[in-house]
């Protein structure tokens, strides 16, 4: 079969998703101002240009606090497990922009991941491990030559992921980076003891639910209590277990413990944040 033109780079080999045309974004940009349709615009210009065919935008959110990279790496982990084979996911929380931060592509079993090398990928590619990664240090696959220092998101990962999705192999992008060498950022461990797991919190989620970093499988099987803000809460299986207004635990659809308020918000209530100390404890 020939390969299908594709403008200035007809010829060149197809990596093995060709064709797949799901992008997802993820940012801090909000929606207030143009900088997420400007990336969407600069993606289909690409298309347009090397005959790709129509790309499908899935936005996993735009809501992260600005340079919260800690948040949209918990975004990322939480979303990608959920996507088709061959996604492209296309995710700017970039504090380092324009300095010493390597720009970055990832391939990994599900599809590709593109986007600063500052621990932003570290939740998904601690499920899904990174089979390949280059640093995007190739201008022939930039928006422009001499790219913004403040806007990498237009000028580099957008093009970059546009062209993963139409088929341009990883390899061709930029130059292998070792795996090990990709920056991660881990989560606080979780320390067993006797009668209980030692944890923090991770996340506060637009609901105000207080996420821990203790795993469900840790109080799979016994009863169990969480300490936190200086408050013992007793656990439950869902939210309206808890009268109105209650303080309650439980584990959450994404798998990991975390406290709530049925009908409000149990960060508002309890006055923790991330890093904070969380002890889970058998009843």
């Amino acid at each position: 079969m020939e390969a299908r033109s594709r403008g200035k780079l007809s010829g060149e080999p197809r990596n093995q998703w060709f064709g797949s045309s799901l992008i997802t974004l993820t940012t801090d940009f909000g929606l207030a101002d143009s900088y997420v349709g400007v990336m969407k615009g600069v993606m289909a210009e690409v298309a347009a240009e090397h005959d790709y065919g129509a790309f499908q935008f899935v936005d996993v959110t735009h809501g992260i606090a600005p340079q919260d990279v800690a948040a949209g790496r918990f975004q990322l982990g939480q979303a990608v497990p959920y996507f088709p084979m061959g996604t492209v996911h296309l995710a700017v929380v970039d504090p380092g922009v324009g300095g010493e931060r390597r720009a970055v592509a990832i391939a990994f079993e599900q599809g590709f991941l593109v986007g600063p090398d500052n621990g932003l990928f570290s939740a998904v590619l601690e499920r899904f491990p990174a089979q390949a990664a280059v640093e995007l240090n190739r201008s022939k696959f930039w928006r422009v030559a001499e790219p913004s220092r403040t806007f990498h998101g237009r000028d580099i990962f957008a093009p970059v992921a546009a062209h993963l999705a139409g088929g341009v192999p990883l390899e061709v992008l930029g130059d292998a980076i070792a795996l090990e060498d990709l920056v991660q950022l881990a989560i606080p461990s979780v320390v067993g003891e006797a009668d209980c797991w030692r944890g923090s919190v991770q996340h506060v989620d637009h609901f105000g639910n207080v996420i821990t970093t203790v795993e469900a499988g840790a109080v799979e099987g016994w009863g169990w209590v969480v300490e936190v803000g200086g408050r013992r809460l007793s656990a439950v299986s869902s939210y309206e277990e808890g009268e109105f207004g209650e303080l309650i635990a439980l584990v959450g659809s994404h798998g990991w413990v975390e406290v709530a308020v049925n009908g409000g918000s149990a960060v508002e209530r309890l006055k923790v944040s991330v890093g904070d100390e969380v002890v889970v404890r058998h009843a």
